[in-house]
């Protein structure tokens, strides 16, 4: 008996020491762990001067900067949370940001701003230049954009509002803490009192998603929370909606380029117009660029212009970038603001001189950086034409993701119309096809009135065809007319039939070892591409250009005009 008891003794002491690690271990696993949550791990800060930003209910990747107590934004974060509206000019030292009614500038690293003539200050720098890297205040921005921004501190960080909408919130019904992660050991983020409001965003099994009041978004347990409901949020109206000038006639519009290389007056239109019905507006290649500080050659003709007027035509005088015998880089023109201006300033004088009624705008090839700067020459170029009672009108690729940099939608907010040229699928150095088959044309007047009103698009049409001539592993094309395309086949005994792919009639032959191919242009196409302009509401056509096409197609353009 004597031996039997400190066996037992010895078992239950065995069993004690057993129970206490498992119940320890039962209570490390499930009791609240108290560890804090290293905040520039959980904020991804990287340096002292970083703000944190939460963007409605999300963390994001980029960040303010606080400097001497000021809260900025790179520029580059501007455009992606705000507005792409601003443009820097880094030649001139400049920030710029036009509205509808003015352009309102400030120098780089300056604390004062010009709005219409009226020098107005703030008191620290509007934008500060840091290496590479352009810095906006966030007070500035607030000028021209809807948005609310909180700053929260220890650590600092900040939420800002864009947009506005319904919200799923709930009460806190005693004091927890909100972590990290989903479960109990994640580190504390911070810490709700009975009474605090919550914003609800999603849940994970008995724990929900949240966002704090003081701008932290984790976990806390759904046990937690009662009273769940929906609140409006309240949005920011301080910047009114911008009401953007518009010279758009209201009537369907029917524009014929006229090419020309020296001064023609009014002998000449009447005669490039003998048969020509229902134009009423034409615009001639009057203007190009000669050098890299925006001065121009003119053709332009008052006898001419007036002329245009007794036929009731409107003159919309074409300014390019481009001519056989100049070579300007448009790059070196255009991102320069004091170039713009002087640009700007010469085609507007040579509007009134003239008597124009408004001005094309066919700038191609524009480099992809310097997409920003031609997007505002055409804001610039909108507010002065719009001061002068003159339409401006903007020639365009069909949409592409590599043209993408023309901004169509900036563009349809600033000019009266915006013009498609519709034409060039297949162009000289490429692989042989039509100059515009009927789906691609299709495609490019939706993907422009996808970002552009519709009442302000025009489609350009061709009067032109290519004939395609392979030899071997070469294939060149000429550019002709659409009467010396029909003699072509004419010549050849060529018999052209329709083709359902491209909806025009398509001839092909092989001619003492030549490979030749025509996709026409003719009162075919013709039909159904005025057709399609018509059953999509848009503004009107356009056509490429006067004296390429037939007689006939007048008849077919003056019935789409009266519909």
């Amino acid at each position: 008996m004597k031996k039997v008891i400190p066996a037992l003794v010895a078992i239950v002491l065995i069993c004690v020491v057993i129970g206490v690690s498992y119940g320890k271990k039962l209570l490390d696993k499930y009791s609240y762990g108290q560890e804090w949550a290293d905040y520039n791990s959980y904020f991804e800060i990287y340096s002292a001067d970083e703000v944190p930003v939460i963007l409605q209910d999300s963390k994001i990747e980029q960040k303010a900067k606080m400097i001497d107590g000021n809260i900025y934004f790179s520029l580059e974060t501007v455009k992606d949370l705000f507005t792409e509206r601003f443009y820097h000019d880094y030649n001139e030292n400049l920030l710029l940001y036009t509205n509808a009614e003015t352009t309102i500038r400030t120098e780089i690293g300056s604390s004062s701003y010009i709005e219409l003539g009226e020098t107005r200050n703030f008191s620290y720098p509007i934008t500060v230049e840091k290496g590479d890297t352009v810095y906006v205040a966030i007070e500035y921005i607030k000028k021209f954009v809807n948005f609310s921004y909180e700053l929260y501190s220890d650590p600092i960080h900040m939420q800002v509002y864009t947009e506005w909408s319904e919200k799923e919130v709930a009460t806190v019904k005693k004091p927890t803490a909100v972590r990290w992660r989903a479960g109990v050991k994640s580190e504390i983020l911070t810490e709700v009192a009975t009474g605090d409001v919550v914003e609800l965003l999603e849940p994970l099994d008995d724990w929900m998603k949240v966002k704090t009041a003081d701008g932290f978004i984790g976990y806390l347990e759904q046990k937690f929370i009662e009273d769940e409901r929906y609140e409006q949020e309240t949005p920011v109206t301080e910047v009114a909606p911008e009401n953007y000038s518009s010279l758009n006639r209201g009537h369907k519009i029917n524009l014929a380029w006229h090419n020309m290389e020296y001064v023609q007056g009014a002998s000449e239109l009447y005669a490039q117009c003998a048969k020509v019905k229902s134009v009423n507006v034409i615009s001639p290649t009057w203007f190009w660029l000669t050098d890299n500080d925006g001065n121009f050659d003119s053709v332009a003709s008052l006898e001419y212009t007036d002329a245009a007027h007794k036929m009731g035509m409107e003159v919309w005088g074409l300014i390019a970038n481009f001519h056989s015998y100049t070579d300007v880089d448009t790059a070196s023109v255009l991102t320069y603001t004091s170039k713009r201006e002087h640009l700007i300033e010469g085609l507007i004088s040579a509007a009134l001189q003239y008597n124009l009624d408004g001005i094309n705008l066919d700038f191609e090839q524009v480099p992809t950086s310097t997409g920003d700067a031609y997007i505002q020459f055409v804001r610039e170029l909108a507010l002065a034409c719009h001061a002068n009672n003159l339409v401006l009108s903007v020639d365009n690729y069909v949409p592409t993701a590599y043209t993408a940099f023309y901004n169509r939608e900036e563009q349809g907010k600033f000019a009266d119309y915006v013009i498609i040229m519709g034409y060039d699928e297949h162009y000289a150095g490429s692989d042989a096809g039509s100059v515009s088959s009927m789906p691609w044309m299709v495609k490019g007047i939706q993907d422009t009135v996808d970002v552009v009103p519709a009442e302000k698009v025009i489609n350009a049409i061709p009067f032109y065809t290519r004939v395609w001539k392979t030899v071997g592993d070469e294939t060149t094309s000429e550019a002709v007319t659409m009467q010396v395309a029909a003699d072509f086949l004419a010549r050849n005994g060529l018999e052209a039939k329709w083709d359902d792919a491209t909806n025009q009639n398509y001839a092909e032959a092989t001619i003492g070892g030549t490979f030749y191919q025509v996709w026409m242009e003719d009162l075919d196409s013709l039909k159904v591409r005025l057709n399609v302009i018509k059953e999509s509401g848009i503004a009107g056509v356009a056509e490429w250009k006067l004296g390429q096409e037939i007689p006939e197609v007048w008849d077919l353009i003056e019935a789409y005009m009266n519909y």
